[in-house]
């Protein structure tokens, strides 16, 4: 269903929405007169919230109570009526002083982040451990596991490890020699490819010369790099198992009214703790719901978010029923061409929506120069 919206409409969601946010308490129409040019007569503007209220932008939690947005509203609040914050460049000077790009580690450099992203939008931040595919390599190891098999251990920066069981060629299989020489050689091969590869990430074996281990590995070499390449393929666009940095819990929780309730905040809790996996989908997949809403007018200068990798689930948009009472912005971090984790904040729908998304913008582009 369309709703087709005037200026006048447009401006009132937009006063309603904005003044619910800052002040957590149902808004009237006395206050926007107050608080607003609206140039309009307070019988005009109850008229207006009617209206909006019927076509289910607003309601009123009690009788005698003024308006707040509910979901749809939110959602017509972030896809017409956001105007930008102009934070984002504070934001991103902010967190390169923090955060130098010199010197990082994996680890540290995503706790930092999460810890200054929940401390900035005073909501819980999320993040993701990049995907493996493009984590740094930490070390390989190859060991021997038969006459006829040997194993590919890989250690990853973010201490996941994946392994590949390979079955050695014919030729060397047929060739008699006792153990010490076949793990002579493959510590040879475990040497070359961590002085080419640690630091480095799956991607790159692409670049190996594997002409320089000389002709008598040159066996090895076909069904390492075919081992290698099928470990790339295997976890291309898979989410990293480890677990994901959480920072803020506590105190979101303690500074909301809408986390009041002990039974909300346990699931919640429940949700960040023990079922992290059910997360992942929402903040990698990006939601490719069309409006359904559509104005005739603009009140205001129509802002929609600039950046296409950003993504607003608020309330009920979210499938998980412990958090359909928030809204998660999320957007990806990249290394090169290639999605590898991901940022966002969870917080309550009343949320400064603005600086939401600026903030999650910045940090995941913080991310991918620092995996650059």
């Amino acid at each position: 269903m369309q709703i087709k919206l005037s200026d006048r409409h447009r401006h009132v969601l937009w006063a309603t929405v904005r003044q619910y946010v800052a002040t957590a308490r149902p808004v009237g129409s006395s206050t926007l007169l107050a608080e607003y040019e609206l140039n309009v007569s307070s019988a005009t503007v109850r008229n207006v919230m009617g209206r909006l209220e019927k076509v289910g932008l607003l309601y009123q939690p009690h009788t005698s109570a003024g308006r707040v947005p509910s979901d749809s509203g939110y959602r017509i609040y972030v896809d017409q009526l956001l105007t930008p914050g102009g934070s984002e460049q504070t934001i991103a000077q902010q967190l390169s002083q923090e955060l130098p790009l010199t010197d990082i580690s994996l680890e540290p450099l995503l706790r930092d982040a999460a810890q200054i992203l929940s401390s900035l939008s005073g909501y819980i931040a999320l993040i993701t451990y990049p995907s493996a595919t493009v984590t740094s390599l930490r070390h390989v190891q190859l060991a021997s596991v038969d006459d006829q098999h040997i194993m590919l251990i890989v250690l990853f920066e973010s201490y996941e490890t994946d392994s590949v069981l390979i079955t050695l060629p014919a030729e060397t299989q047929s060739e008699p020699r006792e153990a010490e020489t076949l793990d002579q050689e493959l510590q040879i091969l475990s040497n070359f490819l961590n002085y080419h590869l640690r630091g480095r990430s799956l991607t790159d074996i692409s670049t190996l010369d594997w002409q320089e281990l000389g002709q008598e590995f040159e066996h090895y070499a076909k069904v390492l790099q075919s081992s290698l390449q099928g470990l790339q393929h295997r976890l291309q666009c898979q989410p990293s198992s480890a677990p994901m940095v959480i920072s803020g819990m506590a105190e979101v929780l303690k500074r909301h009214p809408e986390f009041s309730e002990l039974q909300q905040i346990q699931s919640i809790i429940h949700l960040l703790e023990e079922e992290q996996e059910q997360l992942l989908p929402l903040l990698f997949n990006h939601d490719e719901r069309d409006d359904d809403l559509d104005g005739e007018t603009n009140a205001l200068p129509l802002q929609t978010i600039s950046n296409p990798n950003i993504t607003v689930r608020i309330g009920t948009e979210i499938p998980l029923e412990s958090i359909q009472s928030c809204t998660l912005v999320s957007a990806t971090y990249q290394r090169g061409e290639s999605c590898t984790g991901s940022v966002g904040v969870l917080g309550p729908t009343r949320m400064l929506y603005e600086n939401a998304i600026a903030l999650v913008e910045a940090t995941a582009n913080h991310l991918s120069d620092a995996l650059a």
